[in-house]
């Protein structure tokens, strides 16, 4: 890992990197890296080859009968993926640094498919627990690997997933999670984000965060604010609007969005999706959503993540929960990698 490092900075002028190890021990005894002052923004650039590809898709590479940390996806299944990703995207993003996410750069730098990477790193609270801040490191660590290891893949390294806002069941600390970016800056070249929900980025405490990356990624689900399908882009519009005046100087890239075609509405209670999620759901309504959202995107030209390419059997509590755990069902391609009919109407909209 330290040869990908220094071959990393190589023909910089910028003073020496510390060893790797180094970066290690102290991420582990949680001890923090200095902030960059000033801080110079790394610009995130979508394109390839000349063309924007800000329109495009979060990926989870897990089949039936397999989920993150047992068995994960062969290279044959990886590239199946990516060949019917290819047709419609041009940018992922992954969620995970760890042997299936580097899986997945492989088969990318060895097809030459036209699809680049925002590559996730996997935190969560780590406070009076040294277990997990342990696994924290390993993932910013790994994550760091990757980024130096497939520049030609990589356009962005993402830090954390709803760790912030409120409701989140892995929310940690502020000075936790701005400790692993401070690493993944100091150790990389590549534009580095948080991904967090819109409830975090527009309150008063963001800014601490959005002042130490590059750019901003935000997750809006008009489905899970009890938004009506009629008025789903409308609502995506405004919330886009008021985190962009709320961080004027940072790009806002919408990390997450979609609608999902099967819930449970017998789970009631207190943010739970029988309660949250009000008016259509199904195949007809996520078709209409995927073609006003498409329209927006296009015409704002705002890089949005669509969640997600397709079904994954393993979340929300995997077989133990039965199959309407709405979890299971944002996918525009069932898990067998079919399409489903909201996904045919769009293209033949798109058309």
């Amino acid at each position: 890992m330290s040869a990908l490092l220094l071959a990393a900075c190589a023909g910089e002028e910028a003073q020496p990197q510390p060893d790797i190890k180094q970066l290690e021990a102290q991420l582990l005894e949680g001890a923090s890296p200095e902030a960059e002052s000033p801080m110079v923004k790394r610009d995130f650039k979508p394109y390839l080859d000349g063309k924007w590809i800000g329109n495009a898709v979060s990926y989870g590479p897990y089949r039936k009968g397999q989920a993150p940390g047992q068995v994960g996806p062969s290279e044959a299944d990886i590239l199946e993926d990516l060949m019917i990703v290819s047709k419609h995207w041009n940018l992922i993003r992954m969620y995970a640094s760890d042997d299936d996410t580097e899986r997945v750069l492989k088969v990318l730098r060895r097809s030459k498919l036209p699809i680049r990477v925002m590559l996730g790193v996997w935190l969560e609270n780590e406070t009076d627990n040294p277990e997990r801040r342990k696994l924290n490191t390993i993932q910013v660590m790994r994550g760091i690997e990757l980024a130096n290891k497939y520049p030609d893949v990589l356009m962005a390294l993402n830090i954390g997933n709803e760790t912030q806002v409120f409701w989140s069941a892995h929310k940690m600390a502020t000075e936790d999670l701005l400790r692993y970016v401070r690493a993944a800056r100091k150790y990389t070249k590549t534009p580095v984000t948080v991904a967090d929900d819109y409830n975090f980025w527009n309150k008063p405490e963001s800014k601490a965060v959005a002042s130490e990356i590059d750019f901003i990624v935000c997750h809006m689900y008009a489905m899970w604010n009890s938004i009506t399908l009629d008025n789903a882009v409308s609502w995506t519009d405004s919330v886009y609007k008021s985190i962009s005046a709320a961080h004027p100087d940072r790009m806002i890239v919408l990390g997450e969005t979609g609608w999902a075609t099967t819930y449970n509405a017998e789970k009631t209670g207190d943010g739970q999706q029988g309660t949250l999620i009000i008016g259509e759901v199904g195949t007809r309504a996520q078709g209409e959503f995927l073609i006003a959202l498409d329209e927006w995107i296009e015409s704002n030209q705002v890089t949005t993540f669509l969640f997600e390419a397709f079904d994954e059997p393993w979340k929300g509590g995997g077989d133990a929960t039965g199959p309407n755990e709405v979890e299971k069902h944002w996918g525009v391609f069932y898990e067998d990698r079919t399409p489903k009919p909201s996904f045919e109407t769009f293209l033949k909209q798109r058309k």
